[in-house]
């Protein structure tokens, strides 16, 4: 509020800024000594374990230039993921937080309802417009392959701006009718899809050891977006003369300026520059700065309500924190030219020795590269599936239908979060909206914690596994929403939105693991149809069933729990089903889906149970 002191926000997320800072100058400290040592000499083992010592003379000086003077020796390679590494990744978080322009349409989707004059019915075909745009994914996948990443990350954000942009010009005109809408909403959506693609080939192919714990955490920040966009709504609420005008701006506009500014960072690198162990204290860091953001993102859905706290405050504690990231990279660059010095001055000091003297050489073996390398190996799966294959195999129509059964009905809950928000006489919709983004932030986060402390006790993590386990709580969180009370509402959009989220950051791996990762860009956008016919079928059926209770009262909307009653029972239902169907499809794969133990004990017993009545 005007006249009073600043936040204790701002102050928090300054420490925070202080605390990270500290933490990776001493990664700088903790790492100097650990840097790659050029290999002078070999060390035989006796039987006993006993170390020989070899005496070698000391190497020649390098040779001279004509001039007289030395030539410098070439420095070594870098073992640990270098500074663009990281700053890719950085560019795939930020990219991830702007693209979900349509989680925000159940904000301003009543106020498009009055403005066009629309039903209920064709308000869910634009909610499915978005998704609908998904059905030609795949053309993003296939273009990654001969064309760079910064251009198709390009040419999806040119699709938003296409698409909300021209929205938001001639809304007011009655020319625009509702299927104009729709075409341009699906086109949008389509550009979300090529985003999408970049940033998961990058978070893959960049971290081949960590390529879960890399995907999860990026895709984490998508569950952001609605935060992000409510938030700078909230933020400039004169940028346009509606509410409706001013979210289609800002979904036009924010992702292609977020793409052209992180564009020179999409680049993908050699997968020798990859060190588990050089990651872990980086990722560790990484962790700590997305649970900060994450719960500045609750603080900022929750305690706006509750204390009044002024919105701007909480969008720079927001962007504070979504740019403290770039602090790794930067720490990294550093570290490199430290080790580059520090290389330099050694080789000097070698060449000065005398030729006559002996050098005592003592190598030790770094085992660590090749137990990376074995990990990396169990991590690819048998066969590399894609094309007209993949719709021939029974598990990939489990995967296609547990996932729309579940994610997917998620995300038409979300979807229509603001009319059944209004039903029940809740006026503030967007802090429902900024709720459910919230905890669909840490259901993204959730995975990316599982993988990288699993990985480092020696096991390993079912994706089907994990997926089946997140459904089950989804299912109940559809029947508490039978209970008319608010609270209910509040609880199990939470739950909700953090399963859907889960379950969406964990179905990326999962494609990789059942079908291999040499046509994911294809195979993931062939999966992820499933999004805009379970988007259709769903949201068209709850459509209907509200329009009759509309009609049954004789208005033109519904007030009261009953409106969606009967659609909450049903997508309850549903969802049992494709828990049943992802529990299926985890017996089928877990037999080549992991190398490590599975640390899902219940589900494995349910496996068990399932593979011996089979036998039988």
């Amino acid at each position: 509020m005007e006249g009073e002191p600043p936040s204790s926000n701002t102050t928090h997320a300054t420490l925070l800024v202080v605390i990270v800072c500290c933490s990776i100058i001493r990664i700088l400290q903790n790492r100097r000594g650990s840097c790659p040592r050029r290999p002078i000499g070999l060390i035989p083992l006796r039987p006993d374990g006993a170390i020989i010592i070899v005496k070698q003379p000391t190497p020649p000086p390098p040779p001279r230039s004509p001039d007289g003077a030395r030539t410098a020796l070439p420095s070594p390679a870098m073992s640990s993921p270098s500074s663009a590494h990281w700053l890719s990744l950085v560019g795939t978080i930020w990219l991830q937080t702007i693209n979900g322009p349509n989680s925000d349409f159940p904000v301003y989707s009543s106020q498009l309802k009055e403005l066009k004059g629309i039903s209920q019915v064709q308000l869910n075909f634009l909610a499915f417009a978005s998704d609908a745009g998904k059905l030609f994914g795949w053309f993003s996948g296939v273009a990654a392959l001969y064309v760079p990443l910064p251009l198709v990350a390009f040419v999806g954000a040119s699709f938003g701006l296409v698409g909300y942009g021209v929205q938001y010009l001639f809304l007011d005109s009655p020319a625009l009718k509702c299927w104009h809408l729709f075409l341009l909403t699906a086109l949008a959506g389509n550009g979300i899809c090529w985003i999408n693609t970049v940033c998961y080939l990058l978070c893959i192919k960049n971290f081949a050891s960590r390529s879960r714990v890399a995907v999860s955490l990026a895709t984490s920040y998508l569950g952001l977006s609605a935060k992000v966009y409510t938030s700078l709504a909230e933020t400039m609420p004169r940028l346009a003369d509606s509410k409706a005008k001013t979210y289609l701006l800002l979904n036009a506009m924010v992702p292609m300026i977020v793409t052209v500014f992180v564009a020179p960072a999409l680049r993908l690198f050699d997968l020798k520059s990859d060190s588990m162990a050089s990651t872990d204290t980086a990722f560790l860091v990484m962790f700590a700065i997305t649970l900060a953001t994450g719960a500045c993102a609750v603080v900022g859905s929750i305690g706006s309500t509750a204390s009044g706290l002024s919105s701007r405050e909480h969008m720079v504690s927001l962007s504070v924190l979504l740019a403290v990231p770039m602090l790794i990279p930067a720490a990294l660059k550093i570290r490199e030219s430290m080790n580059k010095i520090w290389e330099a001055k050694r080789e000097n000091r070698i060449h000065d020795l005398g030729t006559d003297d002996a050098v005592v050489v003592i190598e030790v073996m770094d085992l660590e590269t090749k137990e990376e390398e074995i990990v990396v190996a169990e991590e690819n799966p048998q066969e590399e599936i894609g094309g007209l294959q993949l719709l021939k195999k029974p598990d990939f129509w489990l995967y296609f239908f547990s996932y729309m059964f579940s994610g997917t009905l998620g995300l038409v809950f979300l979807n229509n979060l603001g009319q059944i928000a209004e039903s029940r006489g809740l006026g503030q919709t967007s802090t429902l909206v900024s709720l459910s983004s919230s905890f669909g932030f840490f259901g993204r986060l959730l995975p990316s914690f599982m993988d990288y402390y699993s990985a480092k006790s020696g096991h390993s993590i079912s994706r089907t596994g994990s997926m089946a386990s997140l459904m089950a709580p989804m299912a109940c969180a559809f029947f508490l929403l039978l209970n008319p009370g608010s609270v209910f509402l509040y609880a199990s959009t939470a739950i909700i939105g953090t399963c859907t989220g889960a379950i969406t950051s964990v179905a990326v791996s999962a494609t990789s693991e059942l079908f291999g990762a040499k046509n994911f860009g294809v195979n993931h956008n062939v999966l992820v149809s499933n999004i805009p016919v379970g988007s259709l079928c769903f949201g068209y059926f709850s459509a209907f069933l509200y329009q009759r209770e509309a009609g049954a009262r004789g208005a033109a909307t519904c007030a009261g729990a009953s409106c969606y009653q009967a659609t909450f029972a049903i997508w309850g239902a549903t969802c049992v089903v494709g828990t049943l169907l992802c529990v299926v499809l985890y017996v089928r794969s877990r037999s080549f889906a992991g190398r490590l133990p599975v640390r899902l004990q219940w589900l494995s017993r349910v496996a068990n149970f399932l593979g011996a009545r089979q036998k039988a």
